[in-house]
């Protein structure tokens, strides 16, 4: 039986193995690993065997984990990757490190009144709606200009890039499909990401990519992917 160590070091040859072939530098791409329901003990499990950045989708949760975690572990670094209510920006902003999914001004000047003065600058990267889904959250790529635009000029929030939820592979007939249709919308966001950095040259995300589409994801320019079940098992 596998351990989360052993499934730990896959995921990371993994990567390293699709920086290689595409020609990226080695430790270009950082590995998010997603541990939403997940118990503490496993989080600390993947801690030892290396691990540092670890992303939640539920903002309770998430804020347990960090209070019980951080007096012994102070040097993991939490990242919300889930939907956030305007009535829960509080919680990101006192505990969080990362927030991946700003998709409205609103949320943002919330964020930034809410952090506390003794942190710094939440980082953020704005939700990019890539697929058009209805049931997706996050923006358009033509509003993307405008809302890292307000983003920039607040103090306590630090703009990183962007991230997205691109089209499953399971939506289409067939591979070949699937993979068209991702290579599109990844090459999309690269653009994008692109195109911001020339405003905004300290961008230094793009977070795209999970285990299913890693690989491809890393052949169009993700600089982070967010891998769960493939570390900690099937939830």
């Amino acid at each position: 039986m596998t351990t989360i160590a052993d499934r730990l070091k896959l995921a990371q040859f993994r990567i390293a193995q699709a920086e290689q072939e595409n020609h990226r530098p080695h430790q270009s791409v950082n590995l998010l690993a997603v541990s939403k329901t997940k118990p503490v003990s496993d989080i600390i499990e993947a801690y030892q065997a290396g691990q540092r950045s670890f992303g939640e989708n539920y903002v309770q949760e998430g804020q347990q984990k960090i209070i019980e975690l951080t007096p012994n572990y102070p040097d993991i670094e939490w990242h919300f990757i889930g939907p956030l209510q305007s009535n829960k920006t509080r919680i990101i902003a006192e505990h969080f490190d990362w927030l991946h999914t700003v998709s409205r001004e609103k949320i943002a000047q919330r964020l930034q009144e809410q952090r506390p003065a003794d942190k710094p600058p939440l980082n953020v990267c704005i939700q990019v709606n890539i697929s058009g889904e209805d049931s997706k959250a996050g923006v358009g790529l033509i509003e993307v200009a405008q809302l890292a635009s307000a983003i920039a000029a607040m103090p306590n929030l630090k703009l990183r890039g962007i991230m997205a939820i691109p089209s499953q592979q399971a939506n289409f007939d067939n591979i070949t499909q699937a993979q068209a249709e991702l290579s599109k919308e990844f090459s999309q966001l690269k653009a994008c990401f692109d195109t911001l950095k020339q405003t905004y040259p300290q961008l230094d995300t793009l977070s795209m990519g999970m285990s299913d589409d890693l690989g491809l994801a890393i052949a169009h320019g993700s600089t982070m992917v967010r891998i769960g079940s493939a570390i900690f098992g099937a939830r």
